[in-house]
């Protein structure tokens, strides 16, 4: 039996930016001069890969240009965010966009029906304000290009509408205008505290960007990985959803301190029960492609960054094999982790694995942090490569040692939906 109720502490998987980088142009450009020094194959595997037992699902990238500098420039916001007055978070508040724009708190629910009232979260997209209207940008360079009207021909737009699997099935602005209406959570534009907090917006977009081009380095040996073990991936897969899909929704969160519902939620956890290692953070996996993570930054109630002095606080996982860790982060480093979107498209040869946050207990001390995740567009489709099966995909071994509140990707994702419809299963879960 796997230990599920003392946790081991466990390093993750690393990999320096410039090592990183090398290893992608090796990829693009395979020759005894491109040769990294690391072998891609081998570290995907022992990051996210499916047939390693004692995988976390995650990786981190150190020594990230900027990071330090921007890291301590954003994080504070959450909790300047989180002490802004009820009028102001209700100007950045959307309920319309069932709260996945904006302003949120106390309306997600990760462990039965149970509201989350213990983190504040900030939503936008860092790529565009708008993706309806970035989406109608493309129909109006595409007609251009059809009536020959386009004055500068744009090789990545090009390489986008191929990429873009809605062209075909909506085609006009009524069109995608409805299907916006329909699906706010995906289409809502962003909202920004611009007079409360001026300049949340460009930081938040600075590091949002920051991620994601990092976060496209790891999605490229990623696909290198998957191809090598299924002849059936469609090659460049991820990257290419990182690449050209504006759906990327950022999360800025603040963790609030330690308080008396927190302590019961402790005392009251049954033996063996995973909950206990949730009370900051339920269990869950990430739905999307691939989620970009800082490191977190602790702060006192006067905003001052201080140390955590529980050793028993922070990122929980559920390995394969069903081992609890807890996840050793370095504090130089953006983490990755690989989410269910991907786990399908790969035809599980990536696998996502089930997280938690543990809250510190010891000090008055709140959490900050920042994910990004990375996703196809509505209309991309959920297919399994050719020659892999939803038993490939969905490990019942894996399955067997979700935490008790962990719904199985089964029972959201069948063959035949697109990623929209997947979202929508999975919002109704947790929402």
């Amino acid at each position: 039996m796997p230990n599920t109720t003392n946790p081991s502490r466990v390093e993750v998987v690393t990999v320096a930016y410039n090592d990183l980088v090398s290893a992608c142009n090796g990829i693009d450009n395979p020759s005894p001069n491109t040769a990294s020094s690391i072998n891609v194959n081998e570290l995907i595997e022992k990051a996210f890969g499916s047939t390693s037992p004692n995988s976390l699902g995650i990786i981190a990238v150190t020594d990230v240009p900027s990071l330090p500098s921007l890291r301590l420039k954003l994080l504070p916001m959450a909790q300047q965010l989180a002490t802004l007055s009820s009028k102001q978070l209700d100007e950045i508040t959307s309920p319309e966009a069932g709260y996945q724009v904006g302003w949120s708190h106390g309306r997600e629910k990760l462990e039965g029906d149970k509201l989350d009232f213990s983190k504040g979260s900030f939503y936008a997209n860092p790529l565009t304000d708008d993706l309806a209207e970035s989406m109608l940008d493309r129909r109006r360079y595409l007609s251009d290009r059809q009536n020959n009207n386009a004055s500068v021909l744009n090789e990545d737009m090009d390489n986008v509408l191929k990429w873009d699997e809605s062209i075909e099935s909506i085609k006009t602005k009524e069109e995608l205008q409805k299907l916006a209406e329909e699906n706010p959570a995906f289409f809502a534009p962003n909202v920004w505290p611009t007079k409360s907090m001026p300049s949340l917006e460009s930081t938040f977009k600075d590091v949002g960007r920051l991620v994601h081009q990092v976060g496209t380095l790891v999605a490229k040996c990623c696909d290198s990985y998957v191809a090598s073990r299924c002849t059936g991936y469609t090659a460049n897969k991820l990257e290419d959803t990182l690449r050209y899909s504006k759906c990327c929704k950022a999360r800025l969160l603040h963790y609030f301190a330690s308080d008396d519902n927190i302590e019961a939620t402790n005392e009251n956890a049954k033996d063996n029960d995973d909950t206990e290692f949730s009370n900051w953070c339920g269990w869950h996996n990430d739905h999307g492609s691939l989620t970009g993570l800082l490191p977190a930054l602790y702060l006192d109630p006067n905003g001052q960054v201080v140390d955590c002095l529980d050793p028993q606080a922070g990122l929980y996982i559920k390995s394969r094999a069903g081992e609890l860790v807890h996840a050793q982060l370095p504090s130089n480093a953006l983490m990755f982790q690989v989410g269910e979107t991907m786990q399908v498209q790969s035809g599980g040869c990536l696998q996502a694995t089930p997280h938690a946050v543990r809250c510190c207990k010891i000090g008055n001390v709140s959490r900050e942090t920042f994910a990004v995740f990375m996703e196809p567009e509505y209309h991309s489709n959920m297919d399994l490569p050719k020659g892999r099966t939803v038993e490939d995909t969905q490990c019942e071994d894996a399955e067997r040692w979700l935490p008790r509140t962990v719904k199985t990707l089964r029972s959201r994702w069948r063959p035949g939906m697109n990623f929209g419809e997947f979202s929508n299963e999975t919002f109704a879960a947790f929402h």
